[in-house]
């Protein structure tokens, strides 16, 4: 149900005029409720919603029960248990009653859900068991309910196909990674569909907008669709406590983007696939369809990617720019494994045109957002600082491109032959 603030006045008129009993409250009330600083209001961040009478003659209180403050009463909590489910992208969640307030994943409960209906087990032994791993605050219902990023396993206590975290945990703990403090900042890019139509927010149905141009960074309701559901986004992001640094509308209209980071390690995967939930939520609630499709419409318009920025204390440190061109060296030579690793769909958005590298081609380049690794301007200059690996798609798993980036460039090491024919192209590139 919408949050009505101050009615507009044809908003009143078609009460009035739909209604058989006249809506007994009149602009002169509304203001008088709303805007009155002197009546006392409850002490919550989200805003009253005052009952209308509905034309018959009940009155809707679902508002009032949704913001009610249970605190008072009971020391109980609510915590959404969240998990990626069988497409590897979609997630999941149901509440679970928790006795007191916790601070840690550790205080809560293993518990346990029906694979067989999220295509993760099948129906004869359909049990799969969370364990809660990362905890946040829940915008939703406030107080001290919680959000519960949670990976998944097999009552034997294997890690199911899908659980990617499993194995990037395993990497992060590795003593030469954790030595090293990753940091990763993840630009995540989504698109805003029409429900009925599937059709970018703001398009004409059935048609098309003008060119790509006006509409990145744009205000003005012909350029910027949807930045209610960013901005609300970000409020809720930073109540949960997720470290989200920045949005922005994107260059296709309909799309946007916002950053989280700099996150080190296992976090950086925790961040975004909360984030990820937190934007499901709310566009479920404004009516809008999420899609993180890398190329939601075909044509001369952007895809949608979601770059990962990174870097390692030695790339942060005097002398990392030597540090940075020998992970590009790296990254260069598995270059097909991390782009069979970076989401589904990519080949559609990775054309080499739309600020893309071609897929079957690494590139690297010194402020080049047509490569497939950016390094920028400052960092040359400086001799130190980061890396952008400009290749994942939109919808990638954080755990896995996060994990692989450390993988590939602490961990694996390329045989001499290779190595010095992958030293002598990145030169010619320089």
């Amino acid at each position: 149900m919408a949050q009505i603030l101050a009615p507009s006045t044809q908003w009143q008129m078609k009460l009035t005029k739909n209604t058989t009993t006249a809506c007994p409250i009149t602009p002169k009330m509304w203001n008088s409720l709303v805007m009155n600083p002197k009546r006392r209001v409850a002490k919550s961040t989200k805003f009253r919603v005052y009952a209308v009478k509905s034309d018959n003659g009940t009155v809707n209180r679902m508002e009032d029960l949704l913001n009610l403050d249970v605190s008072p009463y009971t020391d109980k909590i609510i915590a959404e248990y969240i998990w990626i489910g069988g497409t590897g992208i979609d997630v999941r969640s149901k509440s679970r009653t928790i006795s007191k307030p916790v601070e840690h994943p550790s205080e809560l409960p293993k518990w346990n859900y029906d694979g067989s209906s999220t295509g993760q087990a099948p129906g004869e032994d359909s049990e799969v068991i969370l364990y809660p791993q990362a905890i946040f605050k829940d915008p939703f219902r406030g107080g001290k309910n919680i959000l519960v990023i949670c990976d998944a396993y097999t009552p034997a206590g294997e890690p199911i196909p899908t659980n990617k975290r499993y194995k990037a945990a395993q990497v992060f703990s590795n003593e030469k990674v954790a030595n090293e403090v990753p940091w990763y900042g993840i630009e995540q890019e989504y698109t805003l569909l029409q429900t009925d139509v599937k059709w970018p927010l703001g398009w004409p149905v059935g048609g098309y907008p003008g060119p790509q141009g006006p509409y990145y960074c744009a205000a003005g309701a012909d350029k910027s669709f949807g930045r209610d559901i960013s901005d609300a986004h970000y409020k809720a992001c930073l109540y949960a406590g997720i470290n989200i640094s920045g949005t922005n509308g994107e260059v296709m209209p309909g799309q946007w983007e916002y950053q989280v980071g700099p996150s080190v390690g296992i976090e950086a995967g925790d961040h975004i696939w909360c984030s990820r939930y937190i934007l499901e939520r709310i566009t479920e609630q404004a009516g809008v369809v999420l899609s993180l499709d890398p190329k939601p419409i075909e044509g001369d318009w952007n895809g949608a990617g979601c770059h990962t920025n990174y870097s390692t204390k030695s790339m942060r440190e005097e002398g990392g720019f030597e540090v940075i061109k020998k992970a590009i060296l790296n990254l260069s030579l598995r270059h097909m494994d991390h782009i069979r690793a970076y989401g589904e769909g990519n080949e559609r958005r990775l054309t080499g045109k739309h600020e893309t590298a071609d897929i079957n081609t690494f590139s690297w380049g010194v402020a080049n957002r047509g490569c497939s690794i950016r390094v920028g301007r400052d960092t040359e200059a400086q001799g130190k600082g980061y890396l952008e690996d400009r290749r994942p798609s939109s919808n990638m798993d954080p755990y896995v491109v996060t994990a692989l980036l450390a993988e590939t460039t602490l961990l694996w090491e390329p045989t001499l032959e290779a190595e010095a024919l992958a030293a002598q192209k990145v030169a010619m590139k320089m």
